[in-house]
């Protein structure tokens, strides 16, 4: 990584150098986008340089992303997860996107969640991610807004039950309800490519714990994994049940009121679902977002 001399310099060079919204040609499931405004250039090893103080529509080679050829990613080795010290860069907490505003977590211990992954390939490879590290798509490598920097987890395909170890080093993604942004090489290894999106568990991994003894994915293996969009939850039930019939009148789905227990709080959480397709959940959660209610929440199950 480049050099850094100035300390002012530390406070204002990227947050989320690579982190952003694209379509991925020919997939459909990309999303990143540079927020970042540094004021470095980095070079990367094939002849060109990152000039990271630029925006987004100046500073990539590409308008849009793309892929390369087929990838015969039974040659490539999973990263060995390893105790690693925090990076410099890409790790600001709490920090603020698009009106979002997300908390990076002390480690990778204990997380577990379910949603949408999506990938990115050729427009970002060999520019710089959020901590600073070179985009390397051929590697097994992924994006999180709440990981630290860098930290490992393992994605599983809920679909086909395939995983892949990834080590987590750029910011993203930020649109479209997405859960995690894989490497090339990560969703061609899982089959999240060619089809753009997966449903996918992310489990974080502790450095220190053996792989053999991670508990084994919790695949849903009769049919395919519901998508759901939970819009609220709320301890008062009248509450609930007025939002619940306020989504039923705009005709976006079946609506479901559920008992569910968070932060040891007793809850009536209102969801939108189950949904039949990723597309189909961008498009509720659209209409959701123009009836003025907040961005729902991804849940597969």
């Amino acid at each position: 990584m480049r050099a850094v001399c100035a300390a002012a310099v530390l406070t204002t060079v990227l947050l989320l150098t690579g982190c952003g919204s694209h379509k991925t040609k020919p997939s459909h499931g990309g999303s990143r986008q540079d927020h970042a405004r540094g004021p470095a250039s980095a070079g990367s090893g094939d002849g060109f340089r990152d000039d990271i103080s630029k925006p987004q529509g100046s500073r990539y080679r590409d308008g849009e992303d793309s892929v390369p050829p087929p990838l015969d990613v039974s040659k490539l080795v999973e990263p060995v997860p390893k105790a690693e010290p925090r990076s410099l860069y890409g790790n600001k907490s709490p920090y603020t996107v698009r009106g979002q505003t997300y908390r990076v977590l002390p480690s990778a211990r204990g997380y577990d969640e379910r949603g949408i992954a999506s990938f990115y390939g050729n427009k970002f490879h060999g520019y710089k991610t959020s901590s600073l590290e070179t985009y390397d798509m051929y590697a097994f490598s992924a994006a999180s807004t709440t990981l630290p920097l860098p930290s490992y987890a393992r994605v599983t395909n809920l679909e086909t039950g395939k995983s892949v170890i990834v080590r987590v080093n750029d910011r993203g993604p930020f649109h479209d309800n997405r859960l995690i942004d894989l490497s090339y090489a990560a969703a061609v290894k899982i089959g999240v490519y060619p089809k753009g999106t997966g449903l996918v568990e992310v489990r974080g991994i502790d450095p220190g714990q053996p792989l053999q003894e991670l508990p084994p994915p919790t695949v849903v293996r009769s049919g395919h994994p519901g998508i759901y969009l939970q819009v609220g939850a709320f301890a008062d039930a009248d509450n609930a049940d007025r939002l619940a019939q306020r989504l039923r009148q705009a005709n976006l789905g079946a609506v479901q009121v559920s008992a569910a227990v968070i932060n040891g709080q007793q809850v009536r959480r209102v969801r939108v679902g189950p949904l039949a397709s990723v597309d189909r959940a961008d498009q509720v959660t659209a209409r959701i977002e123009g009836m003025g209610l907040p961005r729902p929440q991804v849940a597969v199950d």
